[in-house]
């Protein structure tokens, strides 16, 4: 069993390297078939999904509520006392020495002390000045979603107004694939086109997210152009400090149950595949 193991070992080999010398090799062999001159009728594109985090925790709703306010109650009673109110045992102490009718001078310091009373007091004081931002913003009441300003306690993703023949619809940012650079380099191009500075913001990972084809309309089809097949990337918004180049067009920041009034039924159903946890 030796030898033909060997021989056959050595023909792969020697057939590798023939191959790599000559790739033409297995299409004059009809081994595989020649790609030259093939155009691809699909055009490639590279999307991104930008998406806006929370900026404020949801609402509990009553039971969550209840729970919350139980542990809490169990923990402060199986709790130690902490440092601030050992200080204001000892503070209450040293008071009642001091009223006391055998109290001596000379065994505690009469300087001036901070009592942790006081503290408390101090305290309680800038608490009643400090007032909560609204979680209601003036975007929510003027429903402006031009903004990320708005739906602090919801994920926001960007959408675009493209304009594909006579129609206009919404989707993601996207842009055509360029010869020599990688998708997701579409993917960052087609968001630097958005805005006239930097857009802060963390890709996840280079490979695609999701995926999506569709058809252009029948005036922009051709012999050689069917549609396109978009490739999308994730990418998290670092801060808000940008302008959008009012050339671009309309934008939304829309949260997930928004996306059925602006996105198509078919593009939807693929878009929910990677954004089900917005």
């Amino acid at each position: 069993m030796a030898a033909p193991v060997r021989r056959l070992v050595g023909g792969a080999y020697s057939y590798g390297l023939l191959v790599f010398r000559c790739p033409n090799f297995l299409v004059s062999r009809g081994l595989v078939s020649s790609t030259k001159g093939v155009v691809s009728p699909w055009r490639l594109h590279g999307a991104v999904c930008l998406k806006r985090p929370t900026v404020v925790s949801q609402l509990k709703s009553p039971q969550q509520q209840e729970v919350e306010d139980m542990l809490q109650q169990m923990e402060l009673e199986s709790s130690l006392y902490s440092d601030h109110e050992i200080r204001l045992m000892e503070d209450t102490a040293r008071l009642r020495r001091k009223q006391s009718d055998h109290y001596d001078s000379d065994e505690e310091d009469d300087k001036e002390i901070v009592l942790a009373q006081d503290l408390e007091d101090m305290w309680e004081q800038k608490s009643r000045q400090f007032r909560l931002a609204p979680r209601i913003t003036e975007a929510d009441k003027k429903n402006d979603k031009s903004t990320i300003n708005r739906k602090l306690a919801n994920n926001l993703v960007l959408l675009v107004k493209e304009k594909i023949g006579k129609e206009e619809i919404w989707m993601f940012p996207q842009m055509e694939w360029q010869f020599g650079e990688t998708m997701r380099k579409t993917a960052e191009r087609a968001l630097t086109s958005l805005s006239d500075n930097h857009i802060p913001a963390h890709f996840l990972g280079n490979a695609p997210c999701g995926f999506y084809k569709y058809k252009f309309p029948k005036l922009l089809r051709a012999e050689d152009v069917v549609g396109a097949k978009v490739f999308f990337f994730k990418a998290l918004l670092k801060s808000g400090d940008f302008t959008f180049n009012k050339k671009q067009g309309e934008y939304v920041w829309v949260a997930k149950e928004e996306l059925k009034d602006y996105l198509k039924p078919a593009y939807l159903s693929q878009v929910n595949r990677f954004v089900i946890e917005l």
